[in-house]
């Protein structure tokens, strides 16, 4: 069973290695690691399936250079809510503040909210499953993307 201090381990170690990877610093393995096998997506875009897999793992350096290439110049854990659900899995509701420099030198903070559910079966908390607003729209209304 994870304790709230290994949850929130695992939250600022995700952070860690992504804004590690926004300077090029990318660990495709341990990002998958914080994954499940399966896991289940639920945003404005639908549901969707995913397996932590050859091909989600080809995934994850594209998201890091798009996250790259829109200014993003970090992600911090601003707070972490936990519910613990039973004794092997929690709902967690982690608050992100995001930083970016837009091209015109213009730095543009933006704050949101993760649910995450995840299953501590091996000893470690994963990932089986996040849901997240319309993150696309977010950054269109910042002018981060068009």
């Amino acid at each position: 069973m994870a304790t709230k201090a290994d949850i929130e381990k695992f939250f600022a170690d995700y952070a860690r290695r992504f804004n590690e990877s926004l300077t090029g610093n990318l660990d495709v393995e341990t990002t998958a690691s914080a994954f499940a096998p399966c896991f289940i997506e639920a945003s404005t875009r639908g549901v969707i399936c995913a397996k932590n897999d050859d091909q989600f793992r080809a995934m994850i350096p594209r998201g890091s250079e798009f996250y790259r290439s829109i200014g993003t110049t970090s992600m911090t854990v601003k707070s972490v809510e936990i519910t613990p659900l039973d004794p092997q899995h929690d709902m967690v509701r982690i608050f992100w503040h995001s930083e970016y420099l837009k091209q015109n030198g213009e730095t543009v903070f933006i704050d949101f909210d993760v649910i995450y559910l995840l299953e501590d079966t091996s000893g470690a908390p994963k990932i089986f499953s996040y849901i997240t607003g319309d993150e696309q729209q977010v950054l269109k209304d910042h002018g981060l993307v068009p």
